[in-house]
């Protein structure tokens, strides 16, 4: 037990450890933020289009955006990430943490579209008829009547993808890169299991102190729709 809390003494004195663990933690949040906006885009256009009325111009988008969805979500993210780093990006110098990004960018997207299609086929049709009855355009009925519902529906759902993808960013380290479970690995490289075991400690502290402040703002914001709509 001595050897486990002096462990811990050395890991938060040593100005290297320290500045190791913040590198990678940096690095952690860069992947994790770019990846989650890239992939709210994607999500965002892939469940519009999906969404969208069915016309001979949007058969090809739709098939296009079937197939992704079917393709990231039926494939380990591991085995994505390799495959944009030694096979579509296998170009010297290229920098890792843009290919990162767009791997887990990607991926997010195939999980947020389903996510919004869902939340936008929650809302009522009638209200979407409704609002055609009284002459509005369907872009002022998505906007006015649709998005705020499906906005609200789809809330807890995008919270719980936007922790999954902060979490899934360790398996960075795979590749080579220097996030926060490398730097909690190669802290503790080389020595006994105390000192291996305080360094991924103090990293899951890191991890769940992220995800909490994710979580907390997610219910926040949740109930702030909830009174807005009493008051409404």
């Amino acid at each position: 037990m001595n050897e486990f809390w002096d462990k811990v003494v050395e890991l938060f004195t040593t100005p290297q450890y320290i500045d190791s663990l913040l590198h990678g933690f940096l690095l952690t949040l860069q992947i994790s933020f770019f990846a989650i906006l890239l992939g709210l885009i994607i999500g965002t256009i892939v469940a519009l289009i999906d969404t969208s009325k069915r016309t001979k111009w949007t058969i090809l988008p739709k098939a296009i955006c079937k197939i992704y969805t079917t393709v990231i979500r039926g494939t380990p993210m591991a085995l994505q990430l390799f495959i944009m780093f030694f096979v579509i990006f296998a170009i010297r110098g290229f920098p890792q943490i843009i290919i990162a990004i767009l791997a887990f960018g990607f991926n997010s997207g195939a999980y947020v579209a389903e996510v919004i299609r869902s939340g936008i086929q929650s809302v009522d049709k009638g209200q979407t008829e409704a609002g055609m009855a009284l002459g509005l355009s369907r872009f002022t009925i998505f906007r006015r009547i649709v998005a705020p519902q499906a906005i609200k529906n789809i809330l807890p759902a995008l919270g719980n993808e936007i922790v999954t993808v902060i979490k899934e960013t360790a398996i960075v380290s795979m590749v080579g890169m220097y996030d926060l479970n490398m730097a909690a690995k190669d802290i503790g490289s080389g020595q006994n299991m105390a000192s291996y075991i305080v360094p991924m400690f103090v990293a899951a502290l890191f991890y769940l102190a992220t995800v909490y402040l994710i979580t907390f703002i997610i219910r926040q914001i949740e109930k702030h729709l909830r009174r807005s709509e009493r008051r409404a």
